[in-house]
């Protein structure tokens, strides 16, 4: 049960590569309930976007001029929500790089409460419900022991990249000191 509840307090901030990877794990090792992995990112998912959604109401655009880029993602965010309504709220969850800031960005924007919390509700579940079946294929897929050399290889892929930036960024530096 507590990996259920890990599971909705990592949704209630982000998750897709979390619920992708719990998913296939169960699907592959028979550990995980996809029904109860897919309610607690639901409900985490759906908890996270209305916490956003009341902080960006209450302390709207103040509170964006404290975090860097902040108010570039909320302005493109507004622009989306103007254009498409209804049909942004259900599909921001998708688009990368704006998830932790539009549901703020609504708030500011004035959506009323109760639209959005329907419209959360349907979008969360819609989310959870990809994101587990996704997994879920993968894992069934690829079985336990080549989803375990996948995440190894993503893993190491991740960390090569880290560094390799890492290392980037220091001869940069190096180099615009030494001119």
């Amino acid at each position: 049960m507590l990996a259920y509840l890990a599971a909705a307090l990592w949704a209630f901030f982000e998750g897709e590569t979390f619920v992708l990877v719990a998913s296939a794990a169960g699907a592959a090792t028979g550990l995980i309930d996809p029904w109860i992995l897919m309610g607690s990112v639901w409900i985490g998912s759906f908890l996270g976007d209305q916490t956003w959604f009341t902080l960006g109401r209450k302390f709207g655009p103040a509170a964006l001029r404290r975090i860097p880029g902040a108010e570039a993602r909320v302005a493109r965010c507004a622009e989306l929500l103007e254009r498409h309504g209804a049909l942004f709220v259900l599909s921001f969850r998708f688009l990368y790089g704006i998830r932790n800031v539009a549901s703020a960005a609504v708030g500011i924007c004035g959506m009323e409460r109760k639209r959005f919390m329907v419209l959360n509700f349907i979008a969360a579940g819609l989310w959870a419900g990809t994101f587990v079946a996704a997994g879920w294929f993968l894992g069934q897929l690829l079985g336990p022991e080549r989803l375990l050399w996948c995440l190894v290889a993503v893993a190491v892929t991740v960390i090569l990249v880290i560094l390799g930036r890492r290392l980037l960024r220091g001869r940069r530096l190096a180099a615009a000191a030494a001119k």
